[in-house]
Formats: structure tokens, sequence, C-alpha cells
């Protein structure tokens, strides 16, 4: 799954839009309320498997919990 299926799956409850913006030059940033907790460009790779989730997982604290665990 990528990491826009990855969110939705554990954090559907809480996101209140998700919108893919296709990029020139293999852009990928991942934005959340006006913060960048992803870029390519910055880290110079891609991102793992998983490691979107986990930083958005880190940017919304642990009171929120995953889809399913409430």
């Amino acid at each position: 799954m990528g990491a826009a299926g990855d969110l939705l799956a554990d954090y559907q409850h809480v996101i209140d839009d998700l919108t893919l913006v296709m990029g020139d030059s293999g852009v990928f940033d991942v934005v959340v309320d006006d913060t960048t907790i992803y870029s390519k460009a910055e880290t110079g790779r891609h991102a793992e498997p998983g490691e979107v989730l986990d930083l958005f997982t880190a940017h919304v604290g642990p009171d929120i919990p995953r889809y399913g665990e409430e």
C-alpha cells in the first residue's frame, strides 16, 4: 500500500481532506496542516515503506489513536 493508502487506513477518522498533487521532476512532499513532514527533495530519496505513516503518527501525537484502536 502507498503512503496515501496507509494514512487513510490508519487515520481515516481524523483526515478531513487528502489531496494528491502531481508535480514535476519526481516531487514528493507530504504536507499536514501547512507543515511539511516529508520531502523527497530534502532527503534526496524516496520514502521507505511506512515512513510517511510514522511521520504522520509523530506529527498528530499520541493522543490520536489509529482507526479501530479508539
